[in-house]
């Protein structure tokens, strides 16, 4: 995955207008980790964005069909993934909330992960403000 100038720009534009950038936790007992996802009823532009940096497509469930279009979410969950996205779209990034989102965890998170998941008080208690901090954003 090897994103040019203009298509960094072009993702940083969608997160913008429809993407979001946080924190999550994906197993119950776990620390919250990055994830980049963005929701759109337009299945094409989802599925190009797949093909440019990877991640996963999930349906949206859809209660009133004759009422709404079909929805669909892209996730990016994998650290890697997430973190060579952000390094990449950060300098086009208009929306000041993700641009300083981004830039937190970029700055921050991997140095307040242990590898292992085993934290020190001090280690848990920069952890936990991390992720505090991040939602004060």
């Amino acid at each position: 995955m090897v994103l040019k100038d203009w298509e960094a720009a072009y993702f940083a534009g969608i997160i913008d207008g429809e993407g979001s950038i946080s924190l999550t936790r994906l197993h119950e007992n776990e620390h919250r980790r990055p994830i980049i996802s963005i929701a759109s009823t337009d299945r094409e532009l989802l599925v190009y964005l797949k093909e440019l940096a990877g991640g996963s497509i999930n349906n949206k469930k859809n209660y009133k069909p004759e009422r709404h279009k079909n929805s669909y979410t892209l996730v990016y969950k994998s650290k890697k993934e997430v973190l060579y996205i952000l390094r990449k779209i950060h300098p086009y990034l208009r929306v000041s909330k993700k641009k300083q989102r981004a830039l937190w965890i970029l700055n921050h998170y991997e140095r307040v992960t242990k590898r292992n998941g085993k934290y020190s008080r001090s280690a848990l208690k920069e952890k936990l403000q991390f992720e505090e901090d991040f939602f004060n954003i």
